[in-house]
């Protein structure tokens, strides 16, 4: 795999962490193909079986969906490894610390959640977009926090 590839890869990962956490759904959906699919564990959606979306644009909502209830979130991506299939297909496992703020009482907490993204990747029209996305939670813990801006 090329270093420029290595850079476009690692940067969808970023970029990924910044809508989410900025709650915009356009800047979401033009990270996926359009025909993109997004695995949610059993620990996230609530059932005893993995939900797994189809297609950017309902990609790209329903992750801002499932974050607009909260006061704020923060996704700290971590450390990346990236393996090449062919020139225009990728996949890889990146870590995150999955910061999520919420009211409680007169305060706010934080349920933080460490999770890996299981991810594949196709470049499209030279643009390296997430084509599966899988997430897999590790562990969580819910803690007080105080808020410092804003």
């Amino acid at each position: 795999m090329e270093s420029s590839d290595r850079v476009a890869l690692t940067d969808l990962a970023a970029r990924y962490a910044q809508a989410v956490d900025r709650r915009n759904p356009s800047a979401l959906a033009a990270l996926f193909t359009e025909d993109a699919r997004f695995v949610l564990p059993p620990a996230l959606n609530g059932t005893d079986a993995p939900t797994e979306i189809q297609g950017n644009t309902v990609v790209a909502s329903s992750v801002v969906d499932a974050v607009s209830h909260l006061h704020s979130t923060r996704h700290i991506v971590q450390q990346q490894v990236l393996d090449s299939d062919s020139a225009t297909t990728a996949h890889g496992e990146a870590y995150c610390s999955a910061h999520h703020i919420y009211p409680r009482g007169d305060g706010y907490r934080n349920n933080r959640i460490e999770i890996r993204y299981q991810d594949s990747f196709e470049k499209v029209d030279g643009t390296w977009l997430f084509s599966r996305r899988e997430l897999v939670v590790d562990f969580a813990e819910d803690v007080p926090v105080i808020l410092l801006g804003k």
